[in-house]
């Protein structure tokens, strides 16, 4: 029966280690440029926002319906209870028939309103354009979000590679304790420690895995796929950063210059302004010109048919006080929108402001931090002779194994802060992530 539970265990083992491979083998390798690219196209995001953008490109159509001809067309069959007669003198005269067909063909142009039609439709097209732009905004936004997740799960990769090697570390250190355990070298106290020092790392090297496994569920959310798809990301090899930032100063011209943001603001002030006038057109009388054609079967009738031109003029005298409302109102919003556009340009200030020092903060660790992986290593390396030579301690190799263990783990931390600064900096430039990292 024992021997049964053994092969069955065994089984199950090669089972799960060969279906691990398959899954190695299918997984998805993606680049940034990529991802990006597939963000653009697949994020559910940015369809909800192309989809505002066309509602929009249908009330242009309908703003610009009030520019065009009026054709209206009608057909009408009457059935009379009596039929309709005149009196002349002691005689009636019919003067139509009981029952009867009409149709009717008009056509209505609007000539001119002062611009009010005008205007409303170049509002129209002015918010169609804040639209775009908020499209083109969100875009960016979430590839953002995509470089930050693409930026955590490398960095996530990269310290789980990181608590994979200090497991290693510990058990050749283990591996070594225990002979010389045996040979009567050192104390019990050695291997207990060695030991503790090894269920410490696996810990650690399970956390690692699980937060790996979390960002590349973020990854797989931003590209709106299955949580479970298997997916390797493959590291930049070029920095943006020492060619694309200047100095302070020229960063937030550019990013007032660029951003969506600002851009939505000032369209937004324009449709405002049009709006405004296409209020005030309706103080103003309306003139208009109309051609129809109405024909009656009535044989009672010398034309049965008969055609009519129209010129026309028509004006609102008196609305309540609505006209005058609304023309304040949006003076009021005007007003409302200036305090945004300079609240928003000192939001953006202080975006770039930060994120700029976040990079230059990022790019001095990482400096520091290059050199420190290579003293660590250097460190664990004699200490492990010192060790094997009798003449260190269990403790100074161990230390020197965590020791390497921070050295990486800041090296990586910082370098990967300093992609995340720079994905940051590019966004609050006003820069396309997308066309940066191509």
């Amino acid at each position: 029966m024992k021997r049964r539970q053994i092969i069955f265990i065994g089984v199950c083992t090669m089972v799960v280690f060969f279906s691990g491979h398959v899954r190695s083998a299918r997984a998805e390798v993606l680049t940034l440029s990529q991802g990006l690219q597939r963000v653009a196209e697949n994020n559910r995001v940015i369809k909800i926002t192309q989809q505002q953008e066309r509602i929009s490109e249908a009330d242009t159509l309908v703003a610009k319906s009030a520019l065009l001809p009026s054709v209206n067309a009608s057909a009408s069959q009457t059935f009379l209870s009596r039929q309709p007669t005149a009196i002349f003198g002691p005689q009636t005269v019919p003067t139509a028939e009981k029952s009867f067909a009409s149709y009717s063909l008009g056509i209505q142009q609007l000539l001119y309103d002062f611009e009010g039609s005008v205007s409303r439709y170049k509002a129209s097209k002015a918010t169609l354009e804040t639209k775009r732009l908020d499209t083109q905004r969100i875009r960016n936004l979430v590839s953002l979000d995509f470089s930050l997740a693409y930026f955590d799960l490398l960095e996530a990769e990269k310290l789980a590679l990181v608590a994979q090697k200090e497991v290693e570390s510990v058990s050749s250190h283990l591996r070594d304790a225990k002979t010389l355990y045996e040979n009567g070298v050192i104390t019990k106290n050695d291997l207990l420690q060695a030991e503790v020092r090894l269920s410490d790392a696996r810990q650690k090297l399970l956390n690692a895995k699980n937060l790996r496994a979390i960002n590349a569920s973020r990854v797989n959310t931003v590209l709106s796929q299955p949580l479970s798809n298997e997916i390797h990301v493959l590291d930049i090899q070029e920095s943006p950063s020492d060619y694309l930032f200047p100095d302070r100063e020229k960063a937030w011209e550019t990013a007032l210059r660029e951003r969506p943001e600002m851009r939505i603001v000032d369209e937004t002030m324009r449709s405002l302004n049009l709006e405004e006038k296409s209020r005030k057109a309706e103080l103003y009388p309306r003139f208009f010109a109309g051609a129809s054609y109405d024909y009656t079967e009535n044989r009672y009738q010398l034309h049965q048919g008969n055609a009519a031109l129209v010129l026309g003029m028509s004006m609102n005298f008196f609305s309540g006080g609505s006209t005058k409302a609304e023309v304040a109102k949006t003076e009021y919003r005007k007003v409302q929108l200036q305090e945004q556009r300079a609240r928003l340009g000192d939001e953006i200030r202080l975006e770039v402001e930060k994120n700029i020092l976040d990079l230059k903060n990022a790019l001095e660790r990482l400096r520091v931090t290059k050199d420190a992986v290579g003293q660590a290593e250097e460190n664990l390396r004699i200490n492990r002779v010192r060790y094997e030579e009798g003449v260190g301690t269990a403790t100074e190799v161990l230390d020197a194994v965590t020791l390497l263990t921070v050295a990486e783990t800041n090296y990586y931390r910082s370098l990967y802060d300093l992609r995340r600064a720079e994905s940051a900096t590019l966004y609050s430039m006003g820069k396309d992530l997308s066309e940066v990292y191509k």
